[in-house]
């Protein structure tokens, strides 16, 4: 993957391991594995993030429940056909994993996309009157491919969102989060916009 394609979507997270690693698929002989993360917010709340590690850069035979780790990567998504539909699974696909002493010094959580909007946002108001924007954001990366990643903005971010057309490139920088509120249980992110007066102009975009 070339360098200015893992710059349109970067993840930084710190937390603690809070699963054995689960077999997820192989490619070319390198195994991939599913682990959770639980990551804090600056309220009392956690994130549970799910982790997808190569059999590369850790032994997943051990296990690791309880310790503090930085992973940094990209957040993919794929779609799984299961039971006549389609289901979207989410994850963080881990490129550099390291066990740490404390937080000091690191992001606890941080995510940068630089995609396009492929579906039309949905703008709304919650039952307790806050802004509140969905948006489907196709993020490109190396060989054609796109990952689709479902973001949430708030406040004025969200009225600037829900003014987008499909087709316009935007970046964002924002948590990942598992929205626990919704019915799938899948982790969406909730995202601010990095410039909230404008998007970037479609003839911008290099296809990396």
């Amino acid at each position: 993957m070339t360098e200015q394609g893992i710059n349109h979507n970067q993840v930084e997270v710190c937390g603690r391991i809070n699963s054995a690693f689960e077999y997820s698929h192989e490619i070319f002989g390198e195994g991939f594995y599913t682990v959770k993360l639980l990551v804090n917010r600056l309220s009392e709340a956690t994130d549970e993030i799910p982790l997808l590690v190569s059999d590369r850069l850790i032994d997943v035979s051990k296990d690791y429940t309880g310790m503090l780790v930085r992973a940094c990567g990209q957040f993919r998504s794929f779609n799984k056909h299961e039971e006549n539909r389609n289901h979207l699974i989410l994850s963080v696909f881990v490129r550099d994993l390291e066990f740490i002493d404390n937080m000091e010094g690191y992001r606890p959580n941080q995510i940068i996309l630089d995609g396009f909007i492929c579906k039309q946002p949905v703008y709304r108001m919650t039952p307790l009157g806050r802004e509140i924007c969905d948006i489907l954001l196709a993020v490109n990366r190396s060989y054609g491919k796109s990952d689709y990643i479902p973001c949430i903005c708030w406040g004025r971010n969200a009225r600037f969102a829900g003014n987008l057309e499909i087709g316009s490139r935007i970046q964002l920088i924002g948590r990942t989060r598992s929205r626990l509120y919704k019915a799938s249980g899948v982790p969406s992110i909730n995202c601010l916009l990095r410039n909230p007066a404008y998007s970037l102009p479609n003839d911008l975009h290099t296809g990396n």
